[in-house]
């Protein structure tokens, strides 16, 4: 009885949530697509890969810090694990542009996945392969980057949930720059899901450009 009871005081500990920072152009569009992923409990938008510290968002868009547009996210992982996320992150960006996503161009839009550790890097380069098949082309071919986690900065509180604080501007933005256009271009039926990888060639609707 004393067990039940101290088990009863004392529940197990949920697991801890985990860390994801990943780069698909525009944080305001990555942040919004992948927040409400069952799983996600945040995601904030921030700045990551350059050298100059605690960087503003006018220097980082003018270039020059090294720097690129990420989002952080936290999930629990007994709900979402990171290769899920993955999944959602790659059919939410163009995986072919290195010179940034969309109509936004430039270094700082450029895709990449940082990763915190050699797990997260091994899981990373799986998926990297996994979406290739998946598109039938080559690793090669797909433009994202994975490279060492240095350190998230935290983007300027304007930035922060902008698509539901500003949802008439964003929608425009997000529809004039062909965000939703180009990923139906790639993916097809599969743009902005999280379904398991299909190598089978009936269901690949990639653009080969």
């Amino acid at each position: 009885m004393l067990l039940v009871l101290l088990l009863a005081a004392n529940p197990l500990q949920a697991a801890p949530l985990q860390e994801a920072v990943l780069a698909g152009g525009c944080f305001w569009c990555l942040e919004h697509d992948l927040e409400t992923l069952p799983g996600v409990v945040d995601v904030r938008s921030g700045y990551s890969g350059g050298k100059l510290a605690n960087p503003s968002y006018r220097q980082v868009s003018a270039g020059g810090t090294g720097h690129q547009e990420v989002v952080q996210v936290r999930f629990d992982p007994s709900r979402i694990s990171y290769p899920a996320l993955l999944r959602a992150y790659w059919r939410n960006i163009d995986p072919f542009d290195s010179g940034g996503q969309f109509c936004d161009r430039g270094p700082s839009y450029r895709p990449a996945i940082f990763t915190d550790s050699a797990d997260q890097s091994r899981v990373a380069a799986a998926s990297a392969r996994a979406a290739a098949r998946e598109l039938g082309r080559s690793p090669g071919s797909l433009a994202v980057v994975i490279m060492p986690l240095k350190r998230f900065w935290l983007a300027e509180d304007y930035h922060q949930n902008y698509a539901v604080r500003n949802r008439l501007t964003y929608n425009y933005y997000r529809w004039a720059c062909g965000r939703d256009r180009r990923l139906e271009a790639v993916w097809g039926s599969r743009a902005r899901q999280m379904v398991p990888w299909s190598t089978r060639a009936s269901d690949r609707s990639a653009s080969k450009s």
